[in-house]
């Protein structure tokens, strides 16, 4: 499972991951969080502009399993979303990591990517999950 968590990223335990791109942090969901939801059949993401705070909701993500909630990994400005995902959700089940990113963000305090928890640390989370 370690080979499916990109060592270049940081994660949330909510299983979100954000990816620094220049002066944006690029968010998405881990490979862990698609293989629980099983099928993505829709991406609900914020309007563009829009503030979003770290730990709180800001879209959220159906299944057909389930509908979860998408947490911010860091609070910002929503500088873009993948408009993609409204025609083609399933490229979350694809390409978690690349095509099917969910928004970019323009971070208020990047020291809190930080915190996030960095790949080791992911996967023992997801170990312990099981």
């Amino acid at each position: 499972m370690s080979d499916e968590i990109p060592e270049d990223l940081r994660y949330t335990k909510d299983h979100e991951w954000a990816r620094l791109d220049g002066e944006l942090v690029v968010v998405g969901i881990t490979a862990h969080a698609v293989e629980k939801l099983g099928d993505i059949t829709m991406v609900t993401l914020p309007e563009v502009g829009s503030t979003i705070t770290a730990g709180e909701s800001f879209g959220d993500v159906d299944s057909v399993k389930a509908v979860s909630e998408l947490f911010a990994p860091i609070s910002g400005e929503v500088a873009e979303i993948n408009d993609a995902l409204e025609d083609a959700p399933e490229t979350v089940n694809t390409s978690p990591y690349d095509e099917g990113w969910m928004v970019k963000i323009k971070p208020s305090e990047r020291a809190q990517l930080d915190e996030l928890l960095d790949a080791k640390a992911y996967a023992k989370l997801v170990e312990d999950d099981g």
